[in-house]
């Protein structure tokens, strides 16, 4: 039997291999004919795929609307997005500034990118970290687990420290990539502010850690998958960053884990996901919740979602991040130590993923 294993993970590791060199991506398997079955190397034998959800409980939506400071609902929105940071560690977001034509068209570039001709795509093929624009087929732990996940990726890196030069990006979605940034970048200023003040500290806090310094744009593409029970589209995580926001189009699959139940995060037209990654859990002394969440596959699709990851650019990543003083106290002490932003991303972080804990484990006191 032992033998047998071992001769099964080698044939998955060689489909994975040759999967990795194709450069098509999981798009470039469903391309390549009529699939009534998912390869063996897309199938998760110990993933629950139980989509159980708590029908009492529904993702907070915040209204953003006269939302600034001296506005009228300042305080009001303050209080709702503390409260779904607290809990949930998930939120939408609506009347967020970011113009409906904006995240139509980036949608509608990302999935274009992603259906452009396999050798297209292929010049940005790419496991490199250091390429600010690649296209990923395949996750990082899927070499040591030969399983990867239902999914396409292309990334782009807009550190402000080391602006991407928009050539470098695809003409199909080179104007509109550069465009939403900066409207992601802005919602995430004003929702960092939201964030701060929830915690007493004053609204640029945040801000003046950084963390709205560097973020990158993650386009995933979730094809149509003919046998959805046996694969997914991303296992549960938690993110490493310190704040997440999504748009998504209107295929569901998003997930939120809460009270041991798997909480549907519906796409709502005009909304934006927002989550509390594990930076934000990490400096807020586990005020603040990092979301469990995963992404099932589906039989309909594609879907197509925009991510917006902040996190500290890593050429300053020998920075020291621990649970803010203003929020320790001899009766509420620090939880985590300190950790520099590469020893957790190199460390700690894939620890987490690696043994399905959250990373933030490993640093408690």
């Amino acid at each position: 039997m032992a033998a047998e294993s071992l001769r099964d993970q080698d044939l998955l590791l060689k489909q994975l291999k040759a999967f990795d060199e194709s450069k098509a991506g999981v798009k470039g398997i469903v391309d390549a004919g009529v699939l009534t079955k998912i390869p063996e190397m897309f199938i998760h034998p110990q993933i629950d795929h139980g989509q159980e959800t708590q029908t009492k409980f529904s993702i907070s939506v915040v209204d953003l609307t006269d939302s600034a400071v001296g506005m009228s609902r300042h305080a009001e929105v303050i209080d709702e997005v503390r409260r779904a940071a607290e809990t949930v560690g998930l939120f939408q977001v609506v009347n967020h500034g970011i113009p409906k034509r904006v995240m139509e068209e980036i949608l509608q570039a990302m999935r274009g990118f992603h259906e452009l001709p396999k050798e297209v795509k292929a010049e940005y093929y790419s496991s490199d970290p250091k390429r600010k624009v690649r296209f990923v087929g395949i996750n990082k732990l899927a070499r040591s687990s030969s399983r990867n996940y239902w999914r396409d990726s292309f990334i782009c890196d807009m550190t402000y420290s080391k602006p991407l030069d928009s050539k470098e990006l695809p003409e199909v979605c080179r104007d509109i990539t550069m465009e939403y940034s900066e409207h992601a970048h802005k919602l995430g200023v004003t929702l960092f502010e939201l964030l701060s003040e929830g915690l007493g500290l004053k609204p640029d806090h945040f801000l003046g850690l950084e963390c709205a310094k560097a973020h990158y744009i993650l386009g995933s593409y979730y094809p149509a998958c003919p046998q959805p029970e046996l694969t997914i589209g991303v296992n549960k995580h938690t993110d490493r960053s310190f704040l997440t926001i999504l748009l998504q189009n209107h295929v569901r699959g998003l997930q939120v884990l809460y009270e041991n139940h798997w909480i549907d995060v519906p796409p709502i037209p005009g909304a934006m996901v927002v989550n509390i990654g594990d930076l934000l859990q990490l400096i807020s002394n586990n005020i603040y919740k990092s979301g469990i969440h995963r992404v099932l596959s589906m039989k309909e699709g594609p879907r197509v979602s925009v991510g917006c990851f902040f996190q500290h650019p890593l050429d300053s990543a020998d920075r020291i991040y621990g649970p803010i003083k203003e929020l320790t106290s001899e009766e509420n002490p620090p939880i985590y130590r300190g950790t520099t932003l590469a020893d957790y991303l190199q460390g700690h972080f894939v620890k987490g993923i690696i043994n399905g804990v959250s990373g933030l484990e490993y640093l408690k006191v």
